[in-house]
């Protein structure tokens, strides 16, 4: 399993019409092979900034739906809010502390 964190920046104003599109593009995600979920969080400094969280079996099965024609339906619904690139990277599961 590896997490996907996509930090993303939305225009002023723009935060609540960027998270009626990832609600409204939630389904196509979530049915990709491999998604195991997701989540959208707002930076509380700044609302205009977010991380979305993806839980994915593999990188292999993120970069499987970055290629995919369900890919190009989720970046119309939610692609068009961003102001500046994306920074997306992948973690591992979390590593033991004891």
């Amino acid at each position: 399993m590896v997490l996907e964190h996509a930090w993303i920046q939305v225009g002023v104003g723009g935060e609540g019409a960027y998270t009626a599109a990832v609600a409204e593009a939630r389904p196509i995600i979530e049915g990709a092979p491999g998604c195991q979920g997701l989540e959208l969080r707002q930076q509380i400094e700044d609302p205009t900034r977010f991380v979305l969280l993806v839980t994915w079996d593999s990188v292999d099965a993120h970069m499987d739906f970055r290629a995919s024609e369900a890919f190009e339906q989720w970046r119309d619904l939610t692609h068009h809010h961003y102001v500046a690139p994306t920074e997306v990277t992948h973690f591992s599961t979390p590593l033991p502390l004891s």
